[in-house]
């Protein structure tokens, strides 16, 4: 059945329905696919749709596509950690791509799994990042491999292995070998090598880039004097964005009079850190979420190395024929109840080319907050600042920046880092803050922020927290605030729970072992609700699961760990009684006689802007997103 004229494609999307398949009694069976955020676009006269994964989930087929039951698939693992003590860059995730890969409707359910970035850590080795997986079942599992951790100077030193290769790390007078990149070299490789590393005593110590998935990492070396620099990544349209996947980690560095920061590589890779004689230097940039670039090595020996970036696993297909162009530009653009939406998972640019001003509703999120490993019970991380609205866009771009969850800090009993955050900028001005740090000991208040963070639970007799969510209450805020802790005088509480863009923070009292569970979330506007990006109990659509079996949800704030006396207490659970929900972190329970205290919290979802659960996991908040809709 041939397509009609399509005069508007934003409009006619849902044409290429008009082509299907038929059941054995010869009806017609339209062709779906769900999973993942949408984008829909052209390429040429050709128009693609693309299921983007940012978290774990399923890719749902029924029907028989017109164009053909094949997919072209993008299968990033997560970065590698930087290692500490001026060491060594993580490499990057493992990278595969191909097209024409077979997809039937039968079974019609395919897991996907998202690796996360390995965490960049203080004494030991840096860990490796974790495999991402697309699992069509009847064809075989598609796996990449995760980044390799790099080396430290103490230790073998020896940067990992992985989908690339860690950075080498240095001692004295000592050369330190860079990990290999997961079947390099030959057609199937996934990545290269990382760099060697190099110390000269007592003065100069270099640590290796990390592999990347274009390029190997460089070395670093004494004489010159230079760090290594992460290895490139690779361009991919397959979103329908031209964007760079899988950098490395740039090597750490030390010497007495020589600054110097060694670039991550293009595609997410984060810097390298540095510091110098009598001076701190810089800290080590973490790899960038869903790139899966690794994280920089460390410049001093008490700095941590970067975290790896979580992958991404992205599939696409095509749905249609067409020529004429859209309203506007950036992020995945799908169609949904007469609405164009366009969704921003990273940092871009919206550009209105219709000629006229629109009316655009938004939604904003702010990057979650995060935790520290807390000898008392931690308070959990608050949700990024939320705001919607209806308005009117010109012609003129707007910056979008979309703010990264907080990662975990880097201090036990010292609270850590709130959420970066998100907003609109240029046409038009939207701000919403990075939700609060849980508080952890120093201060026992949580921080506050877009929602405020939960409140340690202090062992002395005095009552902490709430800190407040952004301009609450009043019509203009953008959360609430985290719970409040009263102390018993000997340690018996749990930490209260961060605060949500929905409602605050479970506070907790004395004795009262269990952690708060974090404030509720929010459902995202009827607007945005298309079903084909419903997410899975695990994630992989947009928003997280809410309470009633709801979809769409998020800033949620993340629970509080469970008292740190009491083997027995449970940690709140995330987004509220019941959850977890809204892609917040549940708190990790009580009962751990030292550090890392309270192991077993879970991170906020990536792209929910939910808080972290409290605990000595070392877990990031959700990063942010933003949603721009228009009439088509």
């Amino acid at each position: 059945m041939a397509l009609r004229s399509l005069n508007n494609p934003i409009a006619s999307f849902i044409d290429y329905l008009a082509k299907t398949g038929t059941d054995a009694s010869g009806e017609i069976i339209p062709f779906q696919a769900t999973g993942g955020v949408i984008s829909d676009y052209t390429s040429g006269p050709a128009v693609y749709r693309a299921h983007i994964f940012t978290s774990s989930g399923t890719f749902t087929v029924s029907g028989s596509n017109p164009f053909g039951n094949t997919v072209e698939y993008l299968v990033v693992a997560g970065g590698g950690a930087g290692a500490a003590q001026h060491g060594g860059g993580g490499g990057a995730g493992g990278y595969r791509t191909a097209t024409g890969f077979p997809i039937s409707s039968s079974p019609g359910v395919y897991s996907v799994t998202i690796g996360a970035g390995g965490a960049g850590g203080f004494e030991n080795a840096a860990n490796s990042g974790s495999p991402s997986v697309f699992a069509p079942g009847y064809v075989g599992v598609v796996t990449s491999i995760g980044g390799g951790g790099g080396g430290r100077y103490s230790g073998p030193g020896i940067g990992a292995n992985g989908g690339s290769g860690g950075g080498g790390g240095n001692q004295e007078n000592t050369t330190r070998a860079g990990g290999a990149g997961q079947d390099y070299p030959g057609p199937n490789q996934q990545g290269y090598p990382g760099g060697s590393g190099q110390g000269q005593f007592g003065t100069t110590y270099r640590g290796g880039g990390g592999g990347g998935a274009g390029g190997a990492g460089t070395n670093g070396t004494t004489s010159p004097i230079t760090a290594g620099v992460g290895g490139p990544g690779l361009p991919s349209s397959i979103t329908g964005i031209t964007t760079h996947y899988a950098g490395g980690g740039g090597g750490g560095s030390y010497s007495p009079t020589t600054p110097q920061s060694a670039a991550g590589g293009i595609g997410g890779g984060g810097a390298g850190g540095y510091s110098f004689e009598g001076n701190p230097g810089i800290l080590a940039s973490n790899g960038t979420y869903s790139t899966g670039g690794g994280g920089g090595g460390s410049g001093r020996q008490n700095d941590p190395g970067g975290s790896g970036g979580s992958g991404i696993v992205v599939v696409r297909y095509q749905i249609g024929q067409l020529t004429a162009t859209a309203k506007a530009t950036g992020g995945a653009i799908s169609y949904y109840g007469g609405k164009t939406i366009h969704t921003f998972t990273s940092s871009g640019t919206f550009t209105n080319t219709s000629g006229s001003p629109i009316s655009v509703e938004y939604v904003v999120i702010g990057g979650g907050g995060g935790t520290s490993a807390s000898g008392e019970g931690g308070g959990g991380g608050g949700a990024g600042g939320y705001l919607t609205a209806t308005t009117t866009c010109p012609t003129s771009s707007v910056t979008i920046t979309v703010g990264a969850g907080a990662a975990y800090g880097p201090t036990p009993n010292v609270t850590g880092s709130n959420g970066s955050p998100s907003g609109l900028s240029g046409g038009l001005t939207v701000s919403v803050d990075g939700g609060g740090a849980g508080g952890a000991g120093s201060p026992s208040s949580g921080n506050p922020g877009g929602s405020g963070g939960g409140s340690e639970g202090d062992a002395g007799a005095v009552t902490s927290g709430p800190a407040s969510g952004t301009n609450f209450p009043g019509p203009n805020q953008q959360g609430y605030p985290g719970g409040s802790s009263t102390g018993d005088g000997d340690g018996g509480n749990g930490g209260s729970g961060g605060g949500g863009a929905g409602g605050s923070g479970g506070s907790v009292t004395a004795n009262s072992g269990p952690g708060g569970h974090g404030g509720i979330g929010v459902q995202l506007p009827a607007t945005f609700r298309n079903p084909a990006s419903t997410p899975s109990p695990t994630g992989g659509g947009l928003g997280m699961p809410g309470p009633g079996g709801g979809s769409f949800w998020v800033a949620g704030g993340g629970g509080g760990a469970g008292s740190y006396y009491n083997s027995g207490a449970t940690g709140g659970t995330g987004g509220g009684p019941g959850g977890p929900y809204a892609g917040a972190g549940n708190g990790g329970p009580g009962g751990s006689s030292g550090p890392p205290y309270h192991p077993g919290n879970t991170g906020g979802v990536v792209n929910t802007g939910s808080g972290a659960g409290a605990g000595g996991t070392p877990v990031s908040g959700g990063s942010g997103i933003v949603l721009i809709a228009y009439p088509s």
